[in-house]
Formats: structure tokens, sequence, C-alpha cells
């Protein structure tokens, strides 16, 4: 029988997955699991139909899912959006330190932030025979919270998706974007223009929206008015989108004596823009970016930064996956961890830091 390839709403890999199997069989994923790992919870009758449809649809559980009975790979898998954003190679440096450490390796795959690829690394993908998965999508919603109930342990990152049925380590974007926002104020700016990717606050959960409230957050409590031509929203979390919205800003005439930046990335584009258009960081313009990317410290001037606490997301990440694959009986309730952060204060916003003359050994 051919592998069920469409869903209502949705698009699967034609391989066949766990969910296939439980939808054509009419039950839960976790009855389906139990049959998989022959576990003594499922009727005859159900456990039968279910081996049933396994036949038919061709379906092969990875060695994960039958618990790896002759033994662990010591693998875990890291699915990221993609590594060309410096944030996510250094959470991966990150990440393979941390395992490292717990006698684990790293397979590492990118989605491209493709639902299609994010829902086949979610059933398999190219990751197989691994003990767990760590798991940041970049697509997938909050609406898609139940497709992480998955046969192997699974940590999820990052912000996408909040209440799901599995541990999740992430950041106090709200609380650190206001922070940056209140540091920029406290230096005496007040026309401070916000550089970010998104549509805005109002979205479902995400990274940008998040932070973005917490930037509008910090002017309501100091009683200054939004200016919407102040946000200048972009489509990707690159350095060309700090360059053009800086441009518009200008092209504008919009007046602005700072910036705040939803990432590294974006104001290190910003800080190339205002060099260009003439204008003197930190003196006519102040600029504060998020992530605390390594390249932060190098730029000239070096960047004041929000550290959201990436190393501290990546060994939590990584021990309550093990704690996951070291399960023994009922599972315990899922439990969400977020980082603790800080600012790191640089030239952009007139303080001397000499953290470049260290080797931070990324």
């Amino acid at each position: 029988m051919r592998a069920i390839c469409e869903r209502e709403g949705s698009v699967v890999s034609a391989k066949p997955t766990l969910h296939d199997v439980a939808d054509a069989a009419g039950v839960s994923i976790k009855t389906v699991s139990n049959v998989i790992n022959d576990r003594p919870k499922v009727g005859p009758a159900t456990r039968e139909r279910v081996k049933r449809i396994i036949e038919e649809l061709g379906y092969r559980p990875n060695l994960s899912a039958r618990g790896l009975r002759s033994g662990r790979t010591g693998v875990i898998g890291l699915v990221v959006p993609t590594l060309r954003e410096r944030y996510f190679s250094e959470l991966a440096n990150d990440i393979i330190r941390a395992a490292a450490v717990r006698g684990l390796r790293v397979m590492v795959e990118q989605t491209g932030g493709s639902r299609d690829e994010e829902i086949a690394a979610l059933s398999g993908g190219t990751l197989r025979f691994i003990d767990g998965l760590l798991f940041s999508p970049a697509a997938l919603g909050q609406a898609d919270a139940d497709l992480l109930r998955t046969e192997e342990p699974l940590v999820l990152l990052g912000e996408r998706i909040f209440g799901g049925p599995t541990d999740h380590v992430t950041m106090h974007n709200i609380s650190s974007a206001r922070a940056a926002v209140e540091h920029l104020l406290a230096c005496g700016r007040t026309r401070i223009a916000l550089i970010g990717a998104g549509s805005g606050p109002d979205d479902e959960a995400s990274s940008a929206s998040l932070r973005e409230r917490g930037y509008l957050q910090a002017l309501r409590a100091a009683g200054i008015p939004e200016d919407p031509a102040l946000i200048v929203r972009g489509d990707a979390w690159r350095r060309a989108t700090g360059v053009d919205a800086t441009q518009r800003l200008r092209d504008a005439g919009t007046a602005f004596d700072a910036v705040f930046a939803l990432n590294d990335t974006m104001a290190l584009g910003a800080l190339r823009a205002l060099s260009e258009e003439g204008l003197r960081v930190p003196e006519d313009v102040m600029l504060v970016g998020f992530d605390n990317i390594d390249d932060s410290r190098f730029s000239l001037p070096s960047l004041t930064s929000v550290d959201p606490g990436r190393r501290e997301i990546a060994e939590r990440a990584v021990d309550m996956l093990i704690e996951r694959i070291d399960e023994k009986g009922e599972p315990r309730p899922a439990r969400t961890v977020k980082a603790d952060f800080r600012l790191v204060y640089r030239e952009t916003t007139g303080f001397r830091n000499d953290d470049w003359k260290t080797d931070t050994d990324i």
C-alpha cells in the first residue's frame, strides 16, 4: 500500500511516519509507540490493527524508536533553520561542546526554515539512529504543537511553540529587549529606531515579535509615544536588512538618535550604513544588537549587545535531553526553562570594552 502523502491542511514526506500509522489506525501516536516497543498497554485487537497498518504502509521505525535494545548510539541530533546565521552556528558549537563533555556526539541538520523539512526532521529525516533530538523550528508554529510528539526524546529550542508536549529551553526575549532599550533611554536617547524582521508584535510568538514587545514596553514605561515611522521591518535576519532599514529611515527623513536591532547581524549592517551616511556611532546614533555573537566584539566600534544566555541554553538543553533519554517509567510533565540574560556594554553606546582581546575559544 502506498504511504499516505497528504493530510488535511499539510503535506508530509512520502516516507511513512509514526503520525501516518496513527492516523490510518485511528489511534494515538502513544499507542503506536507502545505497539512498536511491545509494551503491555494495548488491547489485542488494537495491537493487531496497528501491526497490520505498519505492514501495509511499510513503516520502519528507527533504532531509537525501538529503545536501542542493543545499546544507545551516543549520538543526539540538532535541527536548526540555517547555519549561515551566526547565532545558530554559535549555538551549534556550544551544543557540540556541551555534548562532548557529557560523552555524546551531535549530528546537525539545517532545514532552511522549510515547513516540509521541519516535519521530515521530526519524523526521522536524515537523522537516523540517534538517541534524542534538539529541535529549533522556524516554520512550524503554535498550531503544530502535536507534531512534537515524536518517537525519540525531544527538547524544543526557540520561540515558535509554547506550552507544547516537550521540554523547552528558550530565552527572556521581552525583558532582555526591554533592558536594551532602557539602556539607550538611560543614555539620553529618545528617538530610538527598531530594525527587525517579521510583521510585528501581534503575530504569534516569535523572537521578532517578542523583542518588539519589549521595545514598546520600554518606551511606554518612559512615557515616550510609539512612532510607527521608527519601526522598520525586513524579511531576513541578515546584514542587508540592517543596511536597507537604515537607508529607508534616512530616505524618509525620519529623525533618530539610536537604533535597536533585533539581532547582531542586522545591527552590523546598520553600523555599515550609518558610517556610509556620515553618522558617527555613538556620538550621533547609538546602536544596540541582540545575540552577542562573536562578531560583535570585533566590529569598529564594537557592538553593545544582549547576551541571551546562549551557552546556558546549550547546556540546559543537552542535560534535559539526557534526562529524557535516561527516563524510566511514566514520563514527567513537560518543563520550560529560560536562560538568564545580560547586556554587554561596548563602544556603540559609549563604553570601552576590550573583550575583543580575549580568546573565547569558539
